[in-house]
C-alpha cells in the first residue's frame, strides 16, 4: 500500500470514528432511567450521569411516612435509577473503547490511570510498521 492510499485510509477511519463519537454523544444525552420505591411511594427519574430530572409520588402513601422514611425511600429509588443510568452509559460507551478497557469503571469514575494511559501505547500493526517499531520495543 503506497503512502497516499494509506493516508486516505487513515482519514476515512478518522471520519468513521468522528461520526461514531457524534452518535455516542446523542445516545448519552438520551439516557434516562426511572426507579420506584418498594411500596410505590416515590418514583425518581435521572438522566445522564445520574442527574435528577423528576420526582413523582404515584400514590398518596408518602403522606403517611415520616420524614426519615420518605428520605430513605427517595434515596433508595434515586440510587436504583442512577445505577440503571450508569449501566445504560456503559452499554453506549463499551463498543467504542479499545479491547480490555472497562467501560463501567470509566463511567463510574473508578478507573485507574492505566485505563487512560496503558503501559504501552495502543497502535495498529500498520502504524507500527510505518514508524519502524517492533512490538517488543518500548
Amino acid at each position: 500500500m503506497d503512502f497516499t492510499t494509506r493516508i486516505e485510509s487513515l482519514f476515512q477511519e478518522y471520519e468513521r470514528q468522528r461520526s461514531s463519537l457524534g452518535e455516542m454523544q446523542q445516545k448519552m444525552r438520551a439516557i434516562s432511567a426511572t426507579a420506584t420505591s418498594q411500596r410505590r411511594e416515590v418514583a425518581v427519574t435521572v438522566g445522564q450521569n445520574g442527574v435528577l430530572t423528576d420526582v413523582q409520588f404515584p400514590t398518596s402513601a408518602y403522606k403517611r411516612m415520616t420524614p426519615a422514611e420518605l428520605r430513605s425511600a427517595l434515596l433508595a429509588a434515586y440510587g436504583d435509577a442512577k445505577e440503571q443510568a450508569m449501566a445504560q452509559a456503559t452499554d453506549v460507551l463499551k463498543p467504542l473503547l479499545p479491547e480490555g478497557m472497562d467501560a463501567g469503571a470509566l463511567v463510574r469514575g473508578t478507573a485507574g490511570p492505566e485505563a487512560y494511559f496503558p503501559a504501552e501505547p495502543r497502535m495498529t500493526t500498520s502504524v507500527r510498521e510505518m514508524l519502524g517499531i517492533r512490538r517488543e520495543q518500548r
